[in-house]
């Protein structure tokens, strides 16, 4: 049966490969964007594209008028960035500026989707952390205290609406080849320090997490919820 997905930050690389791999098998899929010629190929294949920022309420509640009496079934929240900045360089506005793209969007997209996948009795919730929220990684606090707080809040919610059918849990990728990581990525020879890290010395494309995503939107049983899986060449669990 199609089911109705929603991706907030639909436009990023991760994003669009979940739209794709939903559209591909039937379902009907909302892109929630800033920029929406980035998903132009998404549109003509079939899914709705709704501009806003996520930072805002009033733009989300786009989301909501556009559903009206529809249930969302699943929904992706891809929103993120990349700062990498050791804390005395870095001005507070630039720290709470990740944490309001990475963590406050979150909880709006939480907050707004979740109230009316309540109504539904029924919805799964899938948030993209990193493995910089369980990891100590050089320069990464700002973006290691937005996805820890992230990882954090997907346990308490799932917890507050485990017996009210939301099933809610987080993918934690390390690094994957998509537009945020071509600081990381710039030159050869830091592709190949950052790839060192990862026990299995591969970088994820960004299907890999896709894929995760996707297996948790349709097929992951419905006692999974709470969890984070690391997709992350093993880098959060073991060495190499």
């Amino acid at each position: 049966m199609a089911q109705h997905v929603l991706i907030v930050g639909g436009s990023s690389d991760i994003g669009k490969e979940v739209a794709r791999e939903a559209i591909a098998i039937g379902h009907h899929v909302v892109l929630f964007v800033r920029d929406d010629t980035r998903v132009q190929d998404l549109a003509q294949a079939g899914a709705t594209v709704i501009v806003g920022d996520a930072k805002s309420l009033e733009d989300m509640n786009k989301i909501l008028d556009y559903y009206g009496t529809t249930p969302i079934d699943a929904v992706v929240h891809c929103v993120g960035s990349i700062v990498l900045r050791p804390p005395h360089a870095m001005k507070l506005p630039d720290f709470v500026e990740v944490l309001e793209t990475n963590l406050v969007t979150a909880f709006i997209t939480l907050s707004l989707i979740g109230k009316k996948m309540l109504k539904a009795g029924t919805g799964r919730m899938i948030f993209v952390s990193s493995v910089a929220a369980s990891y100590g990684l050089t320069n990464h606090e700002a973006i290691s205290a937005a996805k820890g707080g992230l990882e954090a809040m997907v346990r308490s919610a799932a917890s507050t609406y485990a017996q009210r059918g939301l099933r809610v849990n987080a993918v934690a990728p390390g690094l994957t080849k998509t537009r945020l990581s071509e600081s990381i990525r710039r030159s050869p020879a830091m592709e190949e320090a950052a790839t060192q890290l990862v026990p299995i010395r591969i970088i994820n494309e960004a299907s890999d997490v896709s894929k995760t995503i996707s297996w948790l939107m349709f097929d992951a049983p419905d006692t999974m919820t709470g969890q984070i899986l690391h997709v992350d060449g093993g880098m959060s669990k073991i060495r190499g």
